[in-house]
């Protein structure tokens, strides 16, 4: 059943779904969607407003990452709770922020489960940002991983991190470790599976730029790749990463949260390489709202109609 469901899943992907943020501004830091056929030009659902609210934890979201169960088909939405809007500013949130991220599931992406809080975070975490999950086949389980900020014995002032944890359903995890230290900071990462390597994308917390990195196993030594226009982005966080329909063009699309311009999408055909290409306002349109960091999900003909592909989405929660 497994094999079978995962070639039908790859057989007839027809779109992908973002769910994203949009800023700071009132109802801004909840979950947005917005629907492409060819993974870059975007149509907003529900008007450019929120189709799932946060009423726990913060009430707020950023971040959003969506990721599908390949045994099952069930689709999670995982989110940072924060919600700078409430007024708190950033070290608060750094150091005295909310350790769970927030979880809601779906069959069928028009169907949503209440909201969730669950506590990932060490004891002493300052935060649980960017939480992002990819499945690991050999333990049938996914790798859900995050930015925490924390400070060792050692330490005068915290550091950002990554940890990472294990579940099978968004609801029990794994005891938390950590997953990725630099001597800089590091927030955001992403990681993307081609040709039976591991690449992971983060963004360099100090310098506010992106690094690449490969390695052969999720848990393995992971090493850098040179990246020319990577390192000369300055002032983007959020990578995002996908295959376009050809399946053999990656989009990795990253937020320019410094200039406030939202998503700029990139383009390789080898992530091995470390060459992208930047592309013009032209080749591209994200649609009417400012797309922040937020998540892809590749879906099927029957979801991308049932979403409304004409730009109209009504969602339930339970």
């Amino acid at each position: 059943m497994t094999g079978e469901y995962r070639k039908f899943l790859e057989e007839h992907m027809a779109g992908y779904l973002f769910a994203h943020f949009i800023g700071e501004e009132k109802d801004g830091e909840q979950i947005y969607f917005s629907l492409s056929k060819d993974g870059l030009h975007w149509n907003d659902l529900n008007g450019g407003k929120p189709v799932l609210y946060s009423g726990t934890g913060t009430c707020g979201v950023r971040d959003p990452f969506p990721v599908r169960n390949p045994l099952n088909g069930k689709i999670y939405l995982i989110a940072t709770d924060l919600r700078i809007e409430a007024g708190e500013g950033w070290e608060a949130a750094q150091e005295r922020g909310s350790r769970s991220l927030i979880v809601w599931e779906t069959e069928d992406l028009l169907h949503w489960s209440k909201e969730r809080s669950c506590e990932v975070g060490i004891p002493g975490a300052g935060c649980v940002w960017a939480p992002e999950a990819v499945f690991d086949r050999q333990k049938n389980a996914f790798l859900v991983f995050f930015a925490s900020k924390t400070r060792t014995a050692d330490e005068k002032e915290g550091k950002h991190r990554i940890y990472a944890a294990y579940t099978e359903d968004f609801a029990t995890f794994s005891e938390t470790f950590l997953y990725m230290e630099r001597e800089n900071h590091v927030i955001d990462t992403t990681i993307l599976e081609s040709g039976g390597k591991y690449y992971r994308i983060s963004k360099d917390e100090t310098e506010k730029r992106l690094i690449l990195e490969v390695s052969d196993a999720l848990l393995g030594e992971f090493i850098q790749i040179s990246s020319p226009v990577l390192a000369g982005l300055k002032g983007v966080e959020g990578p995002e990463g996908y295959l376009l329909p050809d399946g053999k063009t990656w989009c990795l699309i990253a937020d320019r949260f410094q200039e406030g311009t939202g998503c700029l999408p990139m383009l390789t055909e080898d992530l091995a390489s470390g060459v992208f290409r930047i592309l013009a306002p032209g080749q591209y349109d994200m649609g009417r709202t400012k797309k922040r960091h937020g998540g892809i999900l590749r879906i099927t003909d029957a979801e991308y109609e049932r979403l409304g592909g004409n730009g109209i989405a009504e969602v339930v929660t339970s």
